[in-house]
């Protein structure tokens, strides 16, 4: 049995939980960096399932791993070894220069992880050194203690009590981080570059001060590379192009090209916190993600590929700061690193109408903090393909100029 889109649509209103404001588009297939919906309508992917289909849709060398992984083993507890899971994790360790990895399902589950292990650590030096400070506009999932590290009221309105001992400082501002940090902060946690927020890079050095003052306190510092990770800004973290290291980083989205997936990384000195017992999974570090995690890490590590994703965003950005000139009452900035970029629009009250005229001219975008048109495409794109989702953007535009 099939259904039809409006089927489709029928059944998801009767059924599912309304928690999405979806686009009325069924997605049926996908190849390189395009995909297709039940009609055969092509478009271009920018959105990559928001910074997770970093090889595109059917790679090949992902498929098959997926494939002969599963066909040997899904899933195993992990009570036992698996090679996929030790070599996975023998390469984040090699890659962030720190020394311990631990595999979760998602995000917000590496982010809880990150956190868990953050105060397991300081609670060892101080029973009251429990603080999490995190920046204002910034998103770290959607658990109880991640919706509260998340510092927008509006995703945490209706959920109290919230768990205790968070902070809030608006991010880049240094001196107001000092301010607030003592020696009953336990870590600050801060996406390297916000996503969600509205795509905000920061100098370097405001992270280098946010790490001495770590120091300083002894605090850790947590850095949230759940978007920004895994070779989307030019360098396989994001923290390499800022010359800073964290004491723990979170990576999750693209780190299996799709197949769910989450990562915390950490140095020894704060994982020797840790005894069995104290943290586990039952589904995170499993075969088949791990598989195909060892692609992507293989495939994104590459120094050529790091390269083409930095040439790549160069002229991402060029062009759309042209596009930024012609349309100045509607673009107000371009922001952005790599292939993680974004448009701050004027207006709050069009965000969603190009991203459907954009979709509708055969392109797929975003729209994230209200008025910020977000690209967080495949890291196998190529300039045609900018110019081409650009031209839908332009269009889209032009009917609001």
């Amino acid at each position: 049995m099939s259904y039809t889109d409006e089927q489709i649509y029928a059944v998801d209103k009767a059924d599912y939980l309304p928690v999405f404001a979806r686009y009325q588009i069924v997605l049926d297939h996908g190849d390189g960096v395009n995909v297709y919906d039940t009609a055969g309508k092509k478009y271009i992917d920018f959105l990559g399932g928001i910074a997770v289909n970093v090889l595109g849709h059917g790679n090949k060398e992902l498929v098959k791993a997926i494939a002969d992984q599963a066909a040997r083993m899904i899933h195993v507890s992990n009570l036992y070894y698996t090679e996929a899971q030790a070599t996975a994790a023998e390469k984040l360790v090699k890659l962030s220069g720190l020394d311990r990895a631990f595999f979760a399902n998602s995000g917000a589950e590496a982010n809880e992880g990150a956190i868990k292990l953050a105060r397991k650590y300081t609670h060892q030096k101080d029973a009251e050194k429990s603080t999490i400070i995190t920046a204002w506009h910034s998103f770290h999932g959607r658990t109880l203690a991640t919706l509260t590290a998340t510092a927008q009221p509006k995703y945490q309105e209706g959920f109290g009590p919230l768990p205790a001992a968070f902070d809030y400082v608006t991010y880049g501002d240094l001196a107001e981080l000092e301010s607030k940090m003592n020696d009953k902060v336990s870590a600050v946690m801060l996406e390297t570059i916000q996503g969600e927020g509205g795509v905000y890079v920061p100098s370097a050095e405001y992270l280098k001060g946010v790490r001495a003052l770590c120091d300083k306190y002894g605090a850790l510092l947590i850095f949230d590379e759940i978007q920004c990770g895994i070779g989307r800004t030019g360098s396989f973290f994001a923290y390499d192009g800022f010359g800073v290291k964290p004491d723990i980083v979170t990576l999750a989205k693209g780190l299996a090209g799709g197949v769910p997936i989450g990562a915390v990384i950490t140095t020894e000195e704060v994982a020797s916190a840790l005894h069995p017992g104290d943290h586990g999974t039952t589904f995170g570090g499993n075969p088949l993600a791990c598989a195909a995690a060892n692609v992507v890490l293989d495939t994104v590590s590459a120094p050529d590929f790091l390269k083409n994703v930095a040439k790549l965003g160069d002229y991402f950005t060029g062009q759309l700061k042209k596009l930024a000139a012609k349309y100045p009452g509607l673009i107000k900035e371009v922001r952005g690193k790599g292939l993680m970029l974004g448009a701050e629009l004027t207006r709050d009250d069009i965000g969603r109408d190009i991203v459907n005229d954009v979709l509708a001219n055969g392109a797929i975008i975003n729209c994230t903090a209200g008025n910020v048109l977000r690209f967080v495409p495949p890291l196998i794109i190529t300039e045609a393909d900018i110019d081409a989702v650009l031209a839908c953007v332009d269009k889209a535009l032009a009917k609001f100029a």
